[in-house]
């Protein structure tokens, strides 16, 4: 009996242990991510999300899935799939009553998810982009690299058993190299001296050189100018001139000092509202100012202005955040949790900025010449003469704003009951005799001087100025004066009688002979109150003012920037009902979206969002800002939808990877893009050879893990600055206005507008691409061609597209004949005979000698070309030109050196970073 007992016991143990197994035993647990999302996203948002709440019934966030719909009971309850009207409707068998409604049903599959997600709780889950990156482990190191990159992305290999691809070439790296980091191909001097060089370190040498270019700025400004929406116009139908080109020079000098990205961030957003800002500063925040600006007669300014707060928005949230801000304008996010409201309480950031879509684009900085600098500091040391020193640099900083922004103005769609006056050309305020218009609620405290900008074509006439009502106290009168015809204005200072609080003010007009009671007595461009500067009764005083006005009057450079509105400026911020700016909703306060980090530590200003952004707490910024570098060097993003990261965006390809670098970025290299290009293109992954086999096509035909180098076509800009390198023609002059090299003639026949098109002379016709003037309703055509941006709205990642236009450009476009002559010229100076000069000519654009079959069909070119023009000489003329026809023989013999020349720069490994 005991021996049975003992016997007994394993046998019990082993049948306990199944049946609590078997009782407790859990499912595989859900992931809401990879199972849920997509389905919700795909079958079920459309009707019930932050759109569209079909039956009171929203998917948008958990809370809303969970409460009650229409009905009275919730849809989903949660631990209880059976009983949830959800799984019920997806499993009706009536047309009219099933879901997906009227569309095809679930499948098995998504229907035994979804009822085991119930069943467990319908746990919710935040997309990961939205979840602070953790620096996961660096996978093992192996005897190809021990290189982070390389050991994310090998480890990535093994469920294909892929292998790493050999290393590039020499030569062929360089090149890679050379174009990632400047946009520029090596000279054949460059290449040499790395061929030469046989120490372990030579081509982190070539890199570091590489990243000390001045020519580094440039490639990467290019990359930027399309985040910006850099033009050098105003866009619209007018699109007339914008001299906004020293922002452009602000972001190459960024590239080249290794600017850290947070302060580069900083300064683009919010540079005005640093202490004591920089003029470097000031101007970065031009970023902002590039939206695009109406100048065509009868807008609404107020419109235009709110449509350019709407872009700089939706501009902020993709650039930095890869998230798709602008669909929440209307409603909240179809996919993400934004709620339309987040919208405008984003938008409040951004609404206080000074600019009005005026013609005159103001605020501007001015940029005074060394002359009138002279003066400003003439009349800065008067002001230092006669006051405390405390109280004088109050006074000076008060007297540079005024000279440098001349803010803030007030401009003429401000005024209201407009009678017999006018708003002229849609930009002066224009009165008659007896007109006049109002202003409300302007704050005259200490404001004792009001300064007009003011047109005339008359010497005789008043204008007044009136508190309160029509007839009211007389506060201030200008005697009207002649500017000269033309719309030209002038700058006059006139006093004001004290007075403190906020009034309504009257300026009537009046002509003091007798004249056609419609003809103006002035026009008004602006007017800014502005407070009395000291020593009225000094002696020195009138000629300081004298100074002043002067200088007022002084014609500068002027570049458009943000300047943020004084306190009795601020204006109020709305919700816009279903987007619309007419209809106004509640009032909302500026802060960032609740599904992100808290704002509540910060300024609610510019300032606070772009420190936010750039904190150790937002989770998107540096995942953002690595991916985009990483699409530059590797052709794709590991996200690759680099303006998406939300859940309609693309998976990353590697998302330990994408968190390694982000946390890498900000913490170990604080943010500095050159340590971050340096630490990847010395990855040996980058270092691969772009050569490939069948076994790669058919796993990886993308080359989304990363088997093989990268080869992709080269942006527009790289195209071109290639061609006019190979040709000896490229200017490595830097910095400056934009410049016009040769375009099709008849490009620019655009209404409203008396620009044109006028080639710039010399070595200005040959500049970088970047330095081309950009105009956003007819943009450079050879650049458009390769898929260059053209700059109406911010561009994330450009498409590369393959047409039979570029190859007519890069064959036909005067600037590639122009380079492919140049080419020719050096040709003829490397041997004398054609096969020596084709093989020179094809090493000095490739870095290596044709093989014998490419140099046969180059020979086989040159012959029947040379022969062509032999017969047909008149047609010299029209391809090489007259000034070059001073030798028959010679012009055939360049003639086809030349179209030799133009196709090896139309060749495809030519225009491949290969």
């Amino acid at each position: 009996m005991r021996l049975l007992k003992f016997s007994l016991i394993p046998l019990i143990a082993l049948v306990g242990g199944w049946f609590l197994w078997h009782t407790f035993k859990q499912e595989k647990a859900i992931d809401f991510n990879a199972d849920i999302r997509p389905i919700i996203n795909t079958k079920c948002i459309s009707c019930h999300g932050g759109v569209k709440e079909s039956s009171g019934f929203s998917l948008f966030s958990r809370a809303d899935a969970l409460r009650k719909t229409k009905s009275g009971k919730p849809a989903i309850v949660p631990g209880a799939a059976d009983n949830s009207e959800l799984i019920r409707r997806i499993l009706s068998k009536d047309e009219d009553e099933r879901m997906p409604y009227h569309a095809a049903p679930l499948s098995s599959d998504e229907i035994t998810k979804m009822k085991k997600w119930i069943n467990q709780g319908a746990p919710w889950a935040d997309h990961w982009a939205y979840v602070k990156p953790q620096k996961p482990a660096l996978a093992a190191a192996t005897n190809w690299s021990n290189h982070p990159v390389d050991r994310f992305i090998q480890a990535r290999w093994q469920p294909d058993s892929l292998k790493p691809s050999a290393p590039a070439d020499k030569v062929t790296l360089l090149r890679r190299v050379s174009l990632d980091l400047t946009g520029l191909p090596p000279t054949l001097s460059e290449t040499r001296t790395f061929l030469a060089d046989k120490s372990a370190n030579a081509y982190e040498k070539q890199v570091d050189r590489l990243l000390a270019s001045p020519h580094f700025g440039e490639r990467w400004a290019a990359m930027w100018l399309d985040l910006a929406r850099y033009s050098d116009t105003k866009g619209y139908e007018k699109d007339q001139y914008r001299n906004i080109w020293r922002y452009r020079d602000y972001v190459i000098r960024s590239f080249n000092q290794d600017k850290p990205f947070n302060q580069f961030t900083i300064e683009q957003l919010a540079g005005d509202l640093l202490p004591q800002p920089t003029e470097e500063q000031l101007i970065a925040t031009a970023y902002h100012r590039n939206t695009a600006n109406n100048d065509e007669g009868g807008t609404d300014d107020e419109e235009f202005r709110t449509t350019a707060i709407l872009d700089r928005v939706s501009n902020t949230w993709e650039v930095w955040q890869g998230t798709t801000m602008s669909c929440v304008q209307c409603h909240s996010h179809p996919y993400d949790p934004i709620r339309h409201q987040e919208f405008y309480e984003s938008m409040a950031f951004f609404n206080n900025t000074h600019d009005e879509d005026v013609p005159g684009e103001f605020p501007n900085l001015n940029k005074y010449k060394p002359e009138d600098e002279a003066t400003i500091i003439q009349v800065k040391a008067w002001l230092q003469q006669q006051l405390p020193a405390e109280e004088a640099a109050t006074k000076i900083k008060t007297l540079d704003n005024l000279l440098h922004f001349t803010e803030p103005k007030i401009h003429p769609h401000s005024f209201d009951q407009l009678t017999n006056a006018a708003l002229s050309d849609g930009k002066f305020l224009g009165g008659g005799h007896k007109g006049y218009a109002r202003l409300k609620h302007v704050n005259l405290t200490e404001k004792v001087n009001l300064i007009l900008s003011v047109g005339s074509a008359k010497n005789t006439g008043t204008l007044t100025i009136r508190k309160d009502k029509l007839d009211g106290e007389i506060i201030g009168t200008y005697q009207n004066k002649y500017t000269g015809g033309g719309g030209s204005t002038q700058r006059e200072i006139i006093k004001l009688k004290p007075t403190t609080g906020f009034h309504d003010l009257y300026f009537v007009f009046e002509n003091a002979v007798q004249s056609n009671p419609e003809d103006y007595v002035c026009q008004l461009d602006w007017i800014l109150f502005l407070e009395s500067l000291p020593g009225a009764d000094k002696p020195g005083y009138p000629e300081t003012e004298k100074k002043l006005v002067s200088l007022l009057n002084t014609e500068t450079e002027q570049t458009p920037i943000i300047y943020e509105n004084p306190a009795d400026l601020r204006r109020k911020n709305v919700v816009f009902v279903r987007g619309n700016w007419l209809t106004k909703g509640k009032e909302v306060q500026a802060t960032t979206p609740r599904f992100l980090p808290s704002f509540s530590s910060y300024p609610k200003n510019r300032l606070g969002l772009a420190q936010w952004l750039v904190s150790n707490e937002n989770p998107l910024t540096a995942r953002v800002t690595v991916n985009r570098f990483w699409e530059q060097l590797f052709g794709t993003g590991l996200v690759e939808s680099l303006e998406d990261f939300g859940s309609q965006g693309s998976k990353p390809s590697h998302p330990e990877l994408l968190d390694w670098l982000a946390l890498n970025f900000q913490h170990e290299q604080n943010w500095q893009v050159k340590k971050l290009l340096k630490f990847l293109v010395l990855s040996k992954t980058y270092q691969q050879s772009s050569k490939t086999n069948k076994t790669l096509l058919d796993i990886d035909p993308a080359n989304r893990l990363l088997a093989r180098g990268p080869r992709v076509r080269l942006t527009a800009e790289q195209i071109r600055d290639q061609a006019l390198t190979t040709g000896g023609l490229l200017s490595r002059k830097m910095y400056g206005k934009s410049v016009m090299p040769p375009q099709p003639e008849g490009v620019w026949q655009v209404v409203y507008s008396g620009m044109e098109w006028k080639t710039s002379p010399e070595e200005d016709a040959y500049r970088r691409a970047i330095y081309t003037f950009w105009r956003r309703s007819s943009p450079y055509p050879s650049l458009l061609t390769f898929d260059a941006a053209g700059r109406e709205v911010c561009v994330s990642r450009r498409i590369r597209t393959n047409t039979p236009l570029q190859a007519l450009v890069t064959l036909n476009d005067t600037v590639y004949l122009t380079a492919a002559r140049g080419l020719a010229r050096r040709m003829q100076l490397a041997g004398t005979t054609p096969f020596y000069q084709i093989k020179a000519g094809y090493y000095q654009a490739l870095f290596k000698y044709p093989n014998a079959y490419t140099l046969e069909v180059l020979l086989k070119l040159y012959q029947q070309t040379e022969q062509h023009y032999a017969q047909q000489p008149k047609e010299l003329a029209k391809f090489l030109g007259q000034q070059n026809l001073t030798s028959l023989p010679k012009a055939q013999k360049l003639a086809a050196l030349t179209v030799v020349s133009n196709a090896i720069l139309n060749l495809d490994e030519y225009i491949t970073k290969e």
